[in-house]
């Protein structure tokens, strides 16, 4: 079962208010919170977590086969239950990006590279975002401006799949405050579980976590990951 598609996108975009409880989304922040500072990767303007572990190989594209932590369960499950990725690989997530975005962070837009499924299922945790979607000219290069913005509400999730998937580009601001909050201004305003914090046409950014569950389509048993190691 799949949601109405955001309609001024690419067919297969849906978004989904409170995917989550407010429960379930503490229990995942706790989940997160008890992991040691070493597993994260620490960038310029976020930190990022890999799980269950960051992809190998020559070409940085293999996933080794382990289960996903035990605090995503109720995220995985219903992905799962609506089938989400019925049409993916695997049938199911098997990796799961952890960004840590705090206020005035954000990431160039950018296409999520071939090692995945053409999907991805992005839940956002403690923070509202305005992600930005970017087009390609007729030479294949990005539109110097965002084309569409969607608001992603905290709890909330994002479906990109196929033509959304392949053809656009996708990215974050580096602002603490978003503006021009509206429903001639956002895509999916009307899709909004709760208008009401954005009806002044502005809202202050907070430490916000995205969860960006994929399917990675190579993956390799531990053993023979472990021989593939051993052998560089």
């Amino acid at each position: 079962m799949k949601p109405t598609p955001i309609s001024a996108l690419p067919p297969s975009c849906f978004y989904v208010p409170n995917f989550i409880s407010l429960d379930e989304e503490q229990q995942i922040l706790d989940g997160i919170s008890r992991l040691p500072e070493s597993k994260w990767t620490v960038l310029t303007h976020r930190r990022l977590l890999s799980l269950p572990s960051a992809l190998t190989g020559a070409a940085s594209n293999t996933l080794v086969a382990a289960p996903m932590p035990t605090y995503l369960d109720p995220v995985v499950a219903r992905l799962k239950q609506h089938e989400y990725f019925n049409e993916t690989t695997h049938r199911e997530p098997n990796h799961v990006l952890i960004n840590e975005y705090k206020p005035g962070q954000g990431i160039m837009p950018h296409v999520d590279g071939p090692s995945y499924s053409p999907l991805t299922a992005t839940v956002s945790l403690a923070s509202h975002t305005v992600l930005e979607i970017y087009r390609k000219n007729p030479h294949g290069e990005r539109e110097t401006l965002p084309h569409w913005r969607i608001l992603q509400e905290p709890r909330s999730l994002l479906i990109t799949a196929g033509e959304m998937y392949e053809t656009t580009l996708h990215g974050i601001s580096e602002v603490t405050t978003d503006q021009d909050l509206s429903a001639d201004k956002i895509v999916n305003w009307h899709l909004l579980g709760d208008t009401k914090p954005y009806q002044s046409g502005m809202a202050m950014r907070h430490t916000r976590i995205s969860l960006t569950f994929r399917d990675v389509v190579k993956v390799a048993k531990l053993g023979n990951a472990m021989k593939f190691l051993s052998k560089r």
